[in-house]
């Protein structure tokens, strides 16, 4: 019945039995097993996607509250136990995949090697319960009254360009001097960039791209290919800087810094064990 919810969770045979780490015949086969034991047809097949049946989504909201139950057994057992154990679904931004998150969920599995991981990086922002993750790392700021989190660091901006592009330019004094400069564009962040002058003063640039990307490693890499100036993570902006093909502008001017945040579901499937990592990852040094 698990590998049944799997299927129709995953959409498809094949992305459940790579989920299980199945072969895709077996998984047919326990399916077929299900159906025969059952009487009922469960599944529409065709070659291209799968579909319930009446019967089939019936049984299936039976499955899911099975399987919830079985879940919460699960937490409070995990709860009792000195030793965390079950499978996390974890969501890293992309640009992390080098950083020190990376690092402790690696440090995390040594010390309990009862659970195990599952890892996506990607920039985008995933829903949790869609997505099915049990916890996300979101940078940026949180107004999201739906979801548990826990604010692990505050990750700190420069604003850079290209040394080639800076070639026969002056060195701005101040935001006002960017207006017409072209920019690269980071797709999940306003165009709008809020400075701070050294004595506090607020101004706001509305930065014009030419280049946009999902991905701010994309984002890096146009710059360092001279396509303009962008804001990235210090870690980045000083790795191009350190390699001399990055130059800092204002530097005496600030930006906000972004939180970094561990997000989980309101109700996560397992409560404990997401509890437990999050607050691990509280306590690390994450910047």
């Amino acid at each position: 019945m698990a590998i049944f919810a799997k299927v129709v969770d995953e959409g498809s045979f094949r992305a459940a039995a790579k989920n299980l780490s199945l072969a895709p015949s077996r998984v047919s086969e326990v399916i077929s097993e299900l159906e025969d034991y059952l009487g009922t047809t469960l599944l529409y097949r065709t070659t291209r996607k799968i579909s319930l049946t009446n019967e089939g989504r019936i049984f299936h909201a039976r499955i899911l509250e099975m399987l919830s139950s079985a879940e919460a057994g699960l937490n409070e057992l995990n709860s009792l136990s000195t030793e965390p154990a079950g499978t996390l679904r974890v969501s890293i931004p992309a640009f992390m995949v080098e950083g020190p998150l990376s690092k402790a969920v690696a440090t995390f599995a040594s010390k309990y090697p009862k659970v195990s991981f599952e890892v996506n990086y990607t920039d985008r922002r995933m829903n949790l319960v869609k997505d099915g993750y049990d916890l996300t790392i979101r940078v940026g700021k949180m107004n999201d009254s739906s979801v548990m989190f826990q604010k692990l660091a505050e990750g700190q901006r420069k604003l850079v360009g290209g040394t080639g592009y800076m070639q026969g330019r002056k060195m701005p004094q101040g935001p006002a001097d960017l207006e017409d400069w072209d920019w690269v564009g980071f797709l999940q962040r306003p165009n709008q960039i809020e400075f701070k002058s050294p004595t506090g003063q607020a101004h706001i640039v509305t930065g014009s791209a030419q280049i946009e990307s999902d991905s701010i490693e994309g984002v890096y890499n146009f710059v360092l290919q001279n396509s303009g100036i962008t804001v990235l993570p210090s870690f980045l902006a000083d790795k191009g800087i350190a390699s001399g093909k990055l130059v800092e502008l204002l530097p005496d001017w600030t930006l906000s810094p972004l939180g970094i945040y561990a997000v989980w579901p309101d109700k996560s499937r397992r409560e404990s064990l997401t509890l437990s990592f999050a607050r691990y990852l509280a306590e690390q040094e994450l910047c």
